[in-house]
């Protein structure tokens, strides 16, 4: 199949990319500027690059039919943020392609009523960014199953992969966290630690879309979760890591307004977002209708994450 990948030179496309070529795909990606992907791989040598800025070409109205003229049987749009731009792009594409699939978020739920969230599952969600890909969602579905357009949404949880930071034990970016459990210094976290975090490795999101790109059928009209088999509560996870780096865990628990006042604002707000999501997806629809199996675990995910931080020494481990 000519398969396009819109922001195919970020996180997600850096994996899916290789594997699509690797999978006998002809692909295009396009990207604002030409850039070089997180991992060096053979297939890129086979990997058409196209320089398109969206913004600009959404704003004078040309960027669906400059997708369009790349001939692609399937698109796979990565970044697409806003109802705006996704019904901009399905305008241009309706009856053109064969396939588009749509990067979600399993942030289009709210706090959970029942664990494991399935698809479902009424949609309440945080935010405006939630709020958003929500709105995409729904429009999305609808001109599946009521206009015939030819989408599927696949949902990941929260993005790991070597070349960048992992949401951390402490629901937020700052990789002292990691330095202290390596170190064994003492770690707060907010209430009991029992918030709930859902990552998944890059590499399986992408699996999830070869998966969804060669299941066509089961995957129209649909949204499935990509994400690890299982969600880690922030203690179990700081317990996990502590341990894997040769230490024992030094926790303390503290109230909400405590523990905020020992942070940045950034770090703050980064924790508040996820810990009032504390994400647990279900995996199962999208093993049952795609065939999806994920091969990292959270930990392993995240390990992986990690090993690749202490080898460019981004966390310290005296």
């Amino acid at each position: 199949m000519r398969v396009v990948v819109i922001g195919g030179t970020g996180h997600l496309g850096t994996s899916l990319a290789p594997r699509l070529v690797e999978a006998g795909h002809d692909v295009t990606c396009v990207s604002r500027q030409q850039r070089e992907p997180y991992h060096a791989h053979p297939a890129w040598t086979r990997v058409r690059h196209v320089e398109l800025d969206r913004e600009a070409a959404e704003a004078d109205g040309t960027f669906g039919q400059r997708i369009v003229d790349l001939q692609a049987e399937v698109v796979v749009d990565l970044i697409c943020y806003t109802l705006e731009s996704a019904t901009h792009l399905v305008d241009s594409l309706r009856g053109v392609v064969q396939h588009f699939l749509h990067c979600g978020t399993i942030w289009v739920h709210g706090p959970s009523a029942r664990v494991p969230t399935t698809e479902a599952e009424p949609k309440h969600p945080l935010g405006d960014y939630g709020r958003r890909k929500a709105a995409i969602e729904s429009y999305l579905l609808e001109q599946a199953r009521a206009g015939g357009f030819p989408a599927t949404l696949l949902h990941p949880g929260h993005l790991v992969g070597p070349g960048w930071v992992p949401i951390n034990p402490a629901a937020n970016f700052n990789v002292q966290v990691y330095s202290d459990l390596a170190t064994g210094r003492e770690l707060l976290l907010p209430h009991l630690g029992m918030e709930t975090l859902h990552h998944v490795h890059a590499d399986d999101v992408a699996q999830g879309f070869l998966q969804a790109i060669g299941n066509r059928h089961a995957a129209v009209g649909e949204s499935f979760h990509v994400v690890s088999a299982a969600a880690l509560t922030l203690r179990g996870y700081a317990e996990h890591m502590a341990a894997w780096f040769g230490r024992e865990p030094r926790l303390r628990f503290v109230p909400w307004d405590d523990w905020r006042r020992t942070a940045s604002d950034k770090d703050a707000e980064v924790t508040y977002n996820h810990i009032s999501h504390s994400s647990h997806c279900s995996i199962e629809k999208a093993r049952a209708r795609l065939g999806y199996a994920p091969r990292y675990s959270s930990l392993e995910a995240v390990q992986e994450a990690v090993t690749w931080l202490m080898d460019n020494n981004l966390i310290r481990r005296d």
